[in-house]
């Protein structure tokens, strides 16, 4: 009995690391929010600015007014060339017209690349959700003592990597041929629990990795909880 206590005692620690993990996932959360509403106000400026030097361009850049100015003194010299920033041969149309189609193509790439950026957040969430769901649905199928069994299985494949059927019974107070038959019926459930003999005689017990990498222990009791 002492054991089961002891066992229990571990998962309410496991629901204390477990609420200092939702806190950080918030925490990341709230931050993605402030980059993303970031990115927008960026996007914003951007369109607003190109808006701007194209009311800019569509302006006449020569004055229409005229200062009447006496012509007699002048050289009947060929006027030189100025530099008006205009090409006469397209018809005084502006020559930063290249520069203007550039920023356009610009923007329009950040959009792109914005868009391309939370489609993969959201389709990242969307698996994460359906993984998270599936676990969920596993866990919930098992019976308490099952469920034990497991939470002893998963802390002792945190310390030493592996475990077998003799430390998860001498943990629990109960007898090898018991273990053994909640491991079939984990499996059996599908929970992904692997089993490897060691000189094809000592079977070792181990939680996937996979796992591992999607929930945590605390996690697996929340959506068990949910």
């Amino acid at each position: 009995m002492d054991y089961i206590k002891e066992a229990f005692q571990r998962v309410k620690q496991d629901m204390l690391s477990l609420k200092q993990e939702i806190n950080l996932l918030k925490s990341s959360l709230l931050d993605i929010n402030n980059e993303i509403n970031e990115i927008n106000k960026r996007i914003e400026l951007n369109l607003t600015s190109h808006l701007v030097k194209i009311n800019q361009t569509d302006k006449p850049l020569i004055s229409t007014h005229f200062m009447s100015s006496p012509t007699h003194n002048l050289s009947l010299e060929g006027l030189k060339d100025q530099n008006t920033g205009i090409s006469m041969r397209n018809g005084g149309v502006p020559t930063d017209r290249q520069t203007d189609r550039q920023t356009d193509r610009q923007t329009q790439n950040h959009l792109k690349n914005s868009e391309k950026t939370m489609e993969n957040a959201i389709e990242i969430l969307d698996s994460l959700d359906s993984i998270k769901k599936e676990i969920r649905l596993k866990f919930k199928r098992l019976t308490d003592q099952e469920f034990l069994v497991f939470s002893i299985l998963y802390q002792l494949d945190e310390e030493f990597d592996t475990t077998n059927y003799k430390q998860i019974s001498q943990r629990l107070n109960l007898t090898e041929s018991s273990i053994r038959d909640y491991i079939g019926r984990l499996i059996n459930k599908g929970i992904p629990i692997e089993k490897s003999k060691i000189n094809n005689k000592n079977i070792q017990l181990s939680i996937s990795q996979n796992l591992k990498k999607i929930v945590t222990l605390p996690t697996i009791l929340q959506l068990r909880d949910v």
